[in-house]
């Protein structure tokens, strides 16, 4: 069993490491003033502008296939990506992505909607969760109704990501109330131009939800995403894209944090000796470090089984479980390493602290992990030995 980087990885890790350390890390500063303001962190064209700086080293869509333009890595190099890129809070991810799903588009839509979301002159947004749907993604209520050659859609969208700021929305909505979810939802592309109104959700994150109206919204036929009555496979493929990339990123988060407190810890004196001397100091770095280490094979292993074909559904939902809560815990812990200083917003800790009690409620809660988890074991579709049998 060979646990080392290949050189082609390796130097794409590296290469990710310098450019965070070089271009985004100078930023925090700014980007907390800014939003100790009540400000955006990075506006839209700083974002694009740092994206055109990567692209011009040959960074562009890390997971989109290269016949569409991008590098198309594996899901083992988008994790050690992701890892790198967690190393900083600013809110940065390279172009040239788009949803998944929208690879599903015929050659029309791909070309009004798919390659322009690719070079970032697009914006989208994924919206299936509503005020009475959230993990029961099943329970969606938003309707569509056919009248002629079009489709009116009526409902509302909550805790849409980038809502407030997309062109076009990927909506799910019920075409066939009595199949409901095995049949009877269909997603559809709809530009912002149709009608549909936003609003952004204030959270105590910097992560800006936005919840989507839809009133009297009509679309012509056209506007359907894959086929008719199939739109809730849409939705679970992206939804099943990879939960290991959150993880990812809040590990890079945790090592981040971690070297902070050890070296905050190793400058702090009280009582004439530094505060790393003290044995419940100690005892939250070594904690922490064994946490950081296990959430790294969590996450390795997840993308591993991407890579190689074997259904890892199982193996992302604990390394999404456990990265949520361990990741809550491990900052914690800095903060407290901190003292008063970590809990003011001059440090990113409490920043941190804000931002990562997100990953146990989006893209599936630790509830739902846990069940998911469980009914696997219980139903003999996954065994406590791991893939290894």
């Amino acid at each position: 069993m060979d646990l080392t980087l290949t050189q082609e990885e390796r130097e794409v890790r590296d290469w990710v490491r310098t450019f965070v350390t070089r271009e985004i890390m100078p930023l925090e500063p700014t980007v907390l003033e800014r939003e100790r303001r009540g400000e955006r962190g990075l506006t839209l064209e700083e974002l694009r502008g740092l994206q055109a700086k990567a692209r011009e080293s040959g960074f562009f869509g890390v997971l989109t296939p290269e016949e569409h333009g991008g590098m198309g890595l594996g899901a083992l190099m988008a994790a050690l990506i992701e890892v790198e890129l967690g190393r900083s809070f600013v809110q940065f991810k390279f172009g040239g992505d788009a949803d998944n799903i929208l690879f599903a588009a015929n050659d029309e839509q791909q070309e009004r909607y798919l390659r322009p979301t690719i070079e970032g002159e697009k914006v989208s947004c994924f919206a299936i969760t509503e005020p009475g749907a959230g993990s029961d993604a099943r329970n969606i209520r938003t309707r569509a109704v056919r009248d002629g050659d079009e489709w009116v859609i009526n409902g509302e969208k909550t805790f849409i990501t980038g809502g407030d700021v997309a062109d076009f929305a990927l909506v799910f909505a019920v075409t066939d109330v009595e199949k409901g979810a095995d049949g009877g939802v269909t997603c559809f592309i709809v530009d912002r131009e149709t009608g549909w109104t936003s609003a952004p959700i204030p959270t105590m994150g910097e992560w800006g939800p936005a919840s989507l109206s839809f009133q009297d919204v009509r679309v012509p036929h056209s506007a359907i995403l894959g086929e008719e009555g199939r739109g809730f496979e849409l939705a679970m493929r992206w939804i099943g894209q990879g939960r290991y990339l959150l993880p990812a990123r809040a590990l890079g988060a945790c090592e981040r944090l971690v070297e902070m407190a050890m070296e905050h810890a190793q400058n702090r004196e009280t009582f004439g000796a530094p505060i790393a001397t003290r044995q419940a100091i100690q005892w939250m770095i070594a904690d922490s470090a064994v946490e950081i280490e296990a959430l790294r094979w969590l996450v390795l292993g997840a993308a591993w089984q991407v890579d190689a074909g074997i259904d890892s559904r199982q193996s992302q939902s604990m390394a999404k479980l456990y990265g949520g809560v361990k990741a809550n815990e491990i900052v914690d812990r800095v903060l407290q390493v901190h003292g008063g200083m970590g809990y003011t917003r001059e440090l990113p800790v409490e920043r941190w602290y804000r931002e990562l009690r997100v990953l146990r409620i989006y893209e599936g809660t630790d509830e739902i992990q846990r069940r998911t988890i469980a009914r696997n074991l219980l139903a003999g579709h996954a065994s406590v030995r791991g893939h290894l049998g």
